[in-house]
């Protein structure tokens, strides 16, 4: 069996030294980095088998660090992990292909066993092809948008991260 790769983004060094040792001692090959421009640069430029980013992050959320590989690399897993996982952000995230979301803090033992269910999904089923899910829920957002000048701001300088007041 070959050795998995895994990419790990998180803003926080000692969380990324956590999961390069666990995941290192299942015998999985880590590289870590502190910041989401750079993932989604090593995700879609390198060769990984699965990624692991917090959703929470100063440069980027891990909302459009999710959106990003997935623009580029649909099939490749992607698990969130969240120290604020709230039920509708991790629905929204399941919505933009995320394969799980992980809340922090979480044992050793949750960890491998989200990476390797994710992997074993990830060979066992073609990606889902990826395409507007919600086109009249598309239609809406853009509607209220054009007539608040406000909520047009928040997608504008929020992104996803917008929606999740949305209703």
């Amino acid at each position: 069996m070959t050795q998995k790769k895994i990419l790990a983004i998180d803003d926080e060094k000692i969380v990324l030294d956590s999961v390069r040792r666990i995941l290192s001692e299942e015998d999985f090959s880590v590289d870590t980095t502190l910041n989401g421009r750079e993932g989604i640069q090593w995700a879609t430029q390198r060769s990984y088998d699965l990624v692991l980013t917090d959703v929470r992050m100063p440069d980027l959320s891990g909302k459009i660090v999710l959106r990003e590989i997935k623009r580029v690399k649909t099939g490749l897993p992607v698990v969130i992990i969240s120290g604020y996982a709230t039920v509708a952000s991790a629905i929204q995230c399941m919505r933009m292909g995320a394969a799980h979301v992980l809340e922090k803090p979480f044992t050793p033992e949750e960890l491998i066993q989200v990476v390797q269910a994710a992997l074993k999904r990830s060979t066992e089923a073609p990606p889902e092809e990826q395409g507007l899910i919600h086109d009249e829920e598309i239609r809406k957002v853009l509607n209220r948008a054009a007539r608040n000048p406000q909520f047009a701001k928040e997608i504008a300088t929020r992104e996803a991260d917008a929606l999740d007041e949305y209703n």
